[in-house]
């Protein structure tokens, strides 16, 4: 489960993506995708050693190590481009942002905890 494994740091991060996501009075769905592709990035530069990397450089050599299959680094390189060009959710908004849907913040913390769990058991093999 990836708010118990995992760094301290992507914990953190999965827990405030949680907690933004389902907080009925406030929910904030922009900074819950952006704290669930965090928790990923955070993850890929202590399993990578990159503490400077970006996550593209993160991915690469945990490819390289032959942690992951390259169609997997695509899919989360694509990922991250998504929370880099959708509404801000990375970078600052712009008056054409579109508000993120709780569908695709689910999503996003659903997809990036499942691939934070297969990492923490790829390594721990």
């Amino acid at each position: 489960n990836a708010l118990n494994n995992g760094t301290n740091a992507s914990k953190s991060h999965f827990n405030r993506a949680l907690f933004l996501l389902s907080n009925r009075e406030q929910p904030d769905f922009r900074n819950s995708i952006k704290e669930s592709i965090s928790a990923i990035e955070s993850l890929c530069k202590k399993i990578s050693g990159n503490e400077k990397g970006t996550l593209g450089d993160c991915l690469k050599t945990i490819e390289d190590k032959g942690h992951i299959h390259p169609a997997m680094k695509r899919a989360f390189q694509q990922l991250y481009g998504y929370t880099s060009d959708q509404g801000g959710i990375r970078h600052a908004l712009t008056d054409d942002s579109e508000e993120p849907t709780l569908e695709e913040a689910r999503y996003m913390l659903v997809i990036c905890s499942a691939f934070s769990n297969y990492l923490v058991s790829k390594m721990a093999d």
